[in-house]
């Protein structure tokens, strides 16, 4: 399954049968985090430059070169990422920070952040927060983080008169019914997504 925002965001889930099976810019799937990073000659890594390049579809497209670190070009900006970027590693989080190492997830919003100051500040920050409540609510912890100041989803956008009604949930079972499944049963459930989702009259499925 390919999972997207309509944004930033592209998830690809792939069920157990396919472990071990794939190869590319995601990793091999099985279960070894270490050697990820193998390039198309199945060489193994520690280069994310040296890896990414190594997957180009045309050998005509030019390597990617390193890129500066932006909250060093930034210094401003920078001040603005780890005052933001806090929110992964403060109180907002802790049920979830013994579970889910919060480092990584800090250090990727603060790149992120800084290097979105041309235009799409906020929805930089918001996506690399939204990753680690993810990963929160995939280890089992469900983490109600937005508010109406921070990185807000309005689900009443959606409701019509004598329709269903939208409401926001930080970890909703995706599967529910719709036309296409009136019964709302799923082969393959997916994980619990945050996101507007919809409490129908009747128990009418959604069109």
């Amino acid at each position: 399954a390919v999972v997207w925002d309509r944004r930033t965001t592209v998830r690809i889930l792939l069920e157990p049968k396919y472990m071990g099976e794939v190869c590319g810019l995601c990793g091999n799937y099985d279960g070894n985090g270490q050697n990820d990073f193998t390039t198309q000659r199945l060489l193994v890594v520690s280069s994310p430059l040296d890896f990414g390049n190594s997957w180009k579809k045309s050998s005509t497209c030019p390597d990617a070169e390193n890129v500066d670190d932006p909250c060093e070009a930034s210094p401003n900006r920078h001040q603005w990422a780890k005052m933001m970027c806090s929110i992964i590693t403060g109180n907002t989080f802790k049920d979830c920070q013994k579970t889910v190492d919060p480092q990584p997830f800090y250090e990727n919003c603060l790149k992120d952040s800084c290097a979105c100051d041309g235009g799409g500040d906020c929805e930089c920050f918001c996506a690399a927060v939204a990753t680690y409540a993810q990963a929160c609510s995939e280890a089992g912890v469900c983490i109600a983080w937005r508010t109406p100041d921070i990185c807000p989803v309005f689900c009443d956008y959606y409701n019509h008169r004598n329709g269903c009604e939208w409401h926001y949930n930080p970890c909703h079972t995706p599967c529910f019914k719709t036309c296409s499944n009136p019964e709302g049963v799923c082969i393959n459930p997916i994980p619990k997504l945050e996101g507007c989702f919809p409490v129908c009259p009747e128990d009418k499925p959604i069109l």
